[in-house]
This record gives C-alpha cells, structure tokens and sequence, in this order.
C-alpha cells in the first residue's frame, strides 16, 4: 500500500528517488515560509508539556564541537517579566506573554571544567564569544521554529542586547555568560494570526554566488523601491527609517551596551579581580 515500508517513510518525510519532496517536509517549507513576528497573545498559559517539547528541540540545535555553548533562562517570575518589560524599550506585550526565553552565549561552564584539569588555561576571548553567540541565536531559532509548528506565536525582542549592566544584575549572569537573544511566545491572538507577514527582500538580491556582489548590494536603492508603499516618497521614507532604527537613541545605547558587554566578556574574573583589590587597598 502507499505510504508503507521504508519507501513509504521516505516519501511522507523527505525526498524519494525521483527527488519529489515528501508531505512532511513541505509542511516544515510551509512553516518556516509563513512565519511572522506576533506580539499579542490569548490570555492563557502555554503548557509545560509544550514548553518542555520546544525547549528539548531548541537544544537539538546545531551547536560547535557539540559544546552546547550557550544557556536558556526561562522566565517565570511575573515581576521579572515586569521589569524586562520596561528594561527593553518598555514594551508591555513582553511582561504579559506566557512564555520568555533568553538565550545567553555561556563559556563559563567550559571554562571552569577546562581549569580544573588542564594547568594553563587561557581566558575566554573575542572567537570564543563569537561561537557561543552563534550556538545562542541558532538554539533560540530552532526554538521559534519549534514553537510555530506547535500553534504558538513568537517575537525576537533585540533590547534584550541594551543595558547590559542591568540585565546582568538582573539575571545573576557570571563572568563569561551574556544575554544575546531574548524570544517571547504564547498562543497568538485570530489578529494576529490574521495579519499580513511584513514583506522580504528577495531571493536573488540577498544570495551572492561565490563570493560578494557588490552589484547585487548597490540595488539597495531599487530593492527598497520595490517594496510597497516605498516607490513614493523613497528619500523620506529612507530618512524616516534612518532616525527611527539607526541614528535612534536605543541603537545608540545598544551599541554602548554590546561594547561594555564585550569588555566584560574580555576582562572577566581579572578585571573583576583588580577592581576588588582596588577597594580592598582604600581600607
């Protein structure tokens, strides 16, 4: 019979030999093709059954040598919630979803195991930062993509990246842990569900072959044209959507903030260190 046998299984979830996609991954084409960013949700709890179901396939993630460089820090607490609603561009939508993850790139636990057995260890620096931002981000997306297929809606909330010296007080982090992706959730309102996705650029414009096109980035100008509603007016709408992301106050705190969190990541126990000595020699 169709759909049974290994055959079967082949044809239901991947390619078979004729290289027709399978029902089930069109379906996973489907999600990932209609996803979009939601920020009201039903008022009603997201069981831990599911919860436990998109954190275990976040986890599933690709991550470098397997060293799983990152922690998540789920948000329970109603005024934790409450506060990194107003730490990051108050935003209330954030203290009222049902579900709040962080995502921190953590080299803190591969640190303290490197010391206790090797003699010389160097410290955490700018590479090792960069890999275990990576595992974060990619370990937050597996998890939006797992929450999607799961009936919820999700939004990457970026300010998490902003006041660094507070959201690291806030959260208790250590030396070698920062927060660089922060993903609320919960079961999305039929507005929502309804709305229009924000239009992309295109395929052809943000794919180069072999190397950078430089011909492809100066369509920069043709490509926002392009979009609806900016054929008209491009110069204004390009200096409106200047002021309003990239000369804006917080993409201005931002960077202050990723700077003093790198800092930090690169200075760690020594300057932590230093600064306690400090104190200790004004006694």
């Amino acid at each position: 019979m169709r759909g049974r046998g290994p055959e079967g299984v082949r044809r239901r979830k991947g390619r078979d030999e004729k290289g027709e996609i399978g029902l089930e991954s069109r379906e996973t084409i489907r999600l990932l093709q209609s996803r979009k960013s939601m920020r009201v949700f039903e008022n009603r709890a997201v069981p831990e059954t599911v919860k436990q179901e998109i954190l275990s396939a976040s986890v599933r993630a690709a991550s470098a040598g397997n060293m799983a460089l990152y922690t998540i820090i789920d948000v329970t607490d109603e005024e934790l919630k409450r506060k990194l609603s107003v730490t990051c561009d108050d935003q209330p939508f954030i203290a009222k979803a049902p579900l709040v993850l962080i995502y921190c790139a953590d080299y803190r636990r591969w640190y303290r195991t490197f010391e206790e057995v090797v003699d010389e260890v160097r410290h955490p620096s700018w590479g090792d930062f960069m890999l275990a931002a990576t595992d974060a981000v990619i370990a937050a997306q597996t998890a939006a993509t797992a929450a999607d297929a799961l009936g919820l809606g999700t939004c990457y909330i970026g300010d998490i990246l902003e006041r660094y010296e507070e959201h690291r007080r806030l959260l208790s982090l250590p030396d070698y842990v920062a927060p660089v992706a922060m993903l609320v959730g919960g079961y999305p309102t039929k507005q929502q569900i309804e709305r229009e996705q924000t239009p992309r650029f295109c395929v052809e414009d943000l794919v180069h072959e072999n190397g950078y096109d430089l011909e492809k980035s100066d369509r920069m100008p043709d490509m926002l044209r392009e979009r609806d509603g900016w054929a008209e007016n491009y110069e204004q709408h390009v200096r409106a959507f200047c002021e309003r992301k990239y000369n804006s106050a917080f993409s201005v705190e931002m960077s202050r903030s990723v700077k003093a969190m790198l800092d930090a990541w690169i200075n760690g126990e020594t300057a932590e260190k230093a600064s306690g000595e400090k104190e200790g020699s004004g006694k």
